[in-house]
């Protein structure tokens, strides 16, 4: 069991350039986030904390004693660092290629009864007017890195829609079936154009185009 940790505590009232060097110094030192403890006379019994920053608000009762909002400041620092470095983690491994291929294997073997065999699936920089793609005669996925934020369930989508075009080159009337086997691909398709024109791209192809829409594919086929 790791050790309890020991955040440093201040109260609300200390001045806010004093906390923010405070935050600073634990940043550069790698010590325990800071503690801001902020008691409300609206509370009788919950606590609550967040992340302020590099700093950790913690929302006490205004009766609670010196000694209990020790103890909760150590049980809500354990648990919101850890929970950030654990996000962390998960952020680094989502990050690598070895992640997507895992992805694509995993969907393709729920989905599409392993049928779809992909030889490479990686992250790129170069796709700028697609969201991903696929070729056929190679088995490669190409993701785009703007992908690496969106929620797991759009990139299973966008991977399972690459997956498709492994068997099927074309946006055709067996493409389509293949396609609708995943349950988020008409949500998907609607986050993705929601993305793209947060992202001043609304000439961003879409994941997924009418029957008729395009021309035949080319060697690369996708969204």
């Amino acid at each position: 069991m790791p050790a309890a940790r020991r955040p440093r505590q201040h109260s609300a009232d200390r001045p806010d350039s004093a906390a923010a060097a405070g935050a600073s110094a634990e940043a550069e030192t790698g010590e325990e986030p800071e503690v801001e403890v902020r008691r409300s006379q609206r509370r009788r019994r919950t606590v609550s904390a967040h992340w302020s920053g590099e700093r950790i608000i913690l929302q006490v009762p205004a009766m609670m004693s010196s000694r209990e909002v020790a103890r909760w400041a150590e049980q809500m620092t354990t648990r919101l660092v850890d929970q950030r470095e654990r996000t962390r983690a998960a952020s680094n491994a989502r990050g690598r290629d070895e992640y997507l291929m895992g992805r694509a294997r995993e969907l393709s073997e729920r989905l599409l009864g392993g049928r779809a065999q992909p030889t490479d699936v990686v992250w790129t920089s170069r796709q700028t007017a697609r969201w991903a793609s696929a070729t056929p005669a190679t088995g490669r996925i190409r993701v785009s890195d703007r992908l690496r934020s969106a929620p797991e369930w759009v990139l299973d989508t966008v991977l399972h829609h690459e997956l498709c075009h492994l068997l099927e080159a074309g946006h055709g009337p067996q493409f389509r079936r293949l396609e609708a086997l995943h349950p988020d691909m008409d949500r998907a398709q609607a986050f993705l154009e929601g993305a793209a024109w947060a992202l001043g791209e609304p000439d961003q192809r879409p994941l997924s185009p009418e029957s008729g829409s395009e021309s035949e594919p080319g060697p690369d086929s996708g969204s």
